[in-house]
């Protein structure tokens, strides 16, 4: 287990809560009113600074129940805290409902999953291994 610290930049701003024993996801609320246009897209606050260690990143990932039922999801899912920022999280929310969507304020935007970094060293490679896949991609496994 990881200890990660939040600083509480906003007077409404609560700290990340997990809904259940063993979920991956703590649940992460707005700090202010947001209305998303049908199509459109909004930043929405949440009043949090985190304190990641080196060699952890923060994922945040949209809610299935608002995806399913308003057609809201993460913009730039998964997006990505590193261990390194400290501004506030911000979620981008898009609406591909049919109908303007009203954030409130407290309401649960995102989860947020605390996920270990693994960095590649990186070189030049003259070519690629061969596999029997090869190029093949976008459906080249074939239909469902």
């Amino acid at each position: 287990m990881i200890r990660l610290g939040f600083s509480l930049v906003h007077p409404d701003a609560e700290l990340p809560s997990y809904a259940h024993e063993g979920d991956s996801g703590m649940d992460v609320r707005s700090v202010e009113d947001v209305e998303i246009p049908a199509g459109g897209r909004a930043l929405v606050h949440t009043g949090l600074v985190a304190n990641i260690p080196s060699g952890w990143e923060i994922q945040v990932r949209p809610r299935s129940g608002l995806a399913l039922k308003h057609g809201i999801t993460v913009l730039n899912t998964p997006g990505t805290v590193d261990s390194g920022y400290r501004g506030e999280i911000g979620v981008i929310l898009a609406n591909f409902g049919g109908e303007p969507y009203s954030v409130r304020k407290g309401d649960k935007v995102a989860q947020l999953v605390v996920s270990p970094v693994v960095q590649a060293e990186v070189f030049a490679a003259d070519g690629v291994d061969g596999t029997e896949r090869g190029a093949g991609g976008f459906g080249s496994t074939g239909a469902r």
